[in-house]
């Protein structure tokens, strides 16, 4: 999906991951992360949001919870918003600042004094039972929490598994109630995605879940609450900051823009934000019709995956597509063609959409790449963990 705009923007961080592999310092299914493009493109989202009037809350699942990358994120774009506790706790320990907790994962009841304690600027709640929980757990610690209303999303948007939320016509209701619990403060709304990319141009357009948030928005201040928060998350890049500012959101939550790998970068090289990332694997072995199989492990169901490049060779073979459902043991390549040259352990390149942290990839953090001067920081689990 992204090697031709990885080739063509960031060719010395192939180069180092090719050469890291061939040296045997790092293991096949490993993702190469180039530290001084994510610190540039963090760099780049903060000024623009600024410029336009938005805040950020940036998001790291999709890069293995790495907490040298979240560090180097947090220099330009402080807060964070935390998809689930596992991941929060890691943002936590790398010293970056709550912005918001809650937002794809409801902190579960026990958890809530140890997170609350941090004092995140917001905490997303879904319904009025984790309204009543985070009001309850806010008030032993003796303070008022600002909370997020998830609004549920318009029939057709919402994706499996990230069902819920508070439906637009029981709204008013909810916030009757939610005024009475003393722990908490209705501070904003939001939804989730509420920004997409054409799957023809890449190009961001808002979902109707941001007309939603807009609507639910307006209820709020007309109950009374004041300096409402709209966060719209999903997409959230260069090309879509001036579409959320047009649209009236506060804040942005920018994930794969940090690493510049949205649907966008995919069809547009010539995108502000630099590819960040590679995927090495090598030849684990052959089929008896020709076929190369690669080591898996960190391919992930939506990476819409073009093909693999081999460096020794300068060979370019398809990925061949393989059902969800099934582990990835093997990713098979198609068979080369007369005169291509495939042996085993040959290292291969990749560049596809992926959630590191569902994976059990390893992350090796390489940074000078923009200075010439190559070197790994250290390797990491897809949690964060050092190895």
């Amino acid at each position: 999906m992204f090697l031709d705009t990885v080739l063509t923007r960031n060719p010395e961080l192939v180069d180092a991951a090719a050469a890291l592999h061939r040296r045997g310092e790092i293991p096949p299914d490993t993702y190469v992360m180039d530290l001084d493009a994510v610190e540039a493109n963090a760099e780049l989202l903060a000024a623009e949001a600024q410029r336009l009037g938005l805040s950020l809350w940036f998001v790291v699942k999709q890069f293995g919870r790495n907490p040298e990358l979240i560090r180097a994120v947090a220099r330009h774009i402080p807060k964070y918003a935390a998809i689930d506790p596992a991941e929060a706790r890691i943002l936590h320990a790398a010293g970056a600042q709550a912005g918001n907790l809650g937002h794809l994962v409801q902190i579960p009841r026990r958890a809530l004094p140890e997170m609350l304690a941090w004092r995140p600027e917001t905490v997303t709640v879904y319904d009025l039972a984790n309204a009543r929980a985070v009001s309850e757990a806010a008030q032993r610690l003796g303070l008022v929490q600002d909370v997020l209303v998830r609004l549920e999303g318009a029939e057709g948007t919402v994706y499996p598994g990230q069902e819920g939320g508070v439906p637009l016509p029981r709204l008013d209701a909810f916030a009757a109630a939610a005024e009475r619990l003393p722990g908490i403060r209705i501070a904003g709304v939001t939804a989730f995605p509420c920004v997409l990319c054409d799957p023809a141009t890449g190009t961001p357009y808002a979902t109707p879940n941001f007309t939603l948030v807009l609507k639910a928005r307006e209820l709020l201040a007309a109950r009374g609450h004041e300096d409402l928060k709209l966060s719209a998350p999903s997409a959230t890049s260069m090309a879509s900051l001036p579409l959320l500012a047009a649209h009236g959101a506060t804040h942005g939550e920018p994930g794969h823009a940090l690493t510049g790998t949205t649907p966008l970068h995919a069809l547009d090289p010539g995108q502000p934000e630099k590819p960040a990332y590679v995927y090495v694997s090598e030849i684990a072995h052959t089929l008896d019709d020709g076929r190369p199989a690669l080591y898996g492990g960190g391919f992930y169901a939506r990476s819409h995956i073009g093909s693999a490049l081999l460096p020794r060779t300068g060979a370019r073979l398809g990925v061949q597509g393989a059902p969800a459902e099934n582990i990835d043991y093997y990713r098979l390549l198609d068979a080369p063609i007369d005169g291509q040259d495939v042996r085993l352990g040959d290292t291969a390149l990749l560049a596809f959409r992926t959630q590191i942290f569902v994976t059990r990839s390893t992350v090796a953090v390489v940074s000078g790449l923009s200075s010439g001067t190559p070197r790994l920081c250290g390797l990491h689990d897809a949690q964060g963990r050092a190895l």
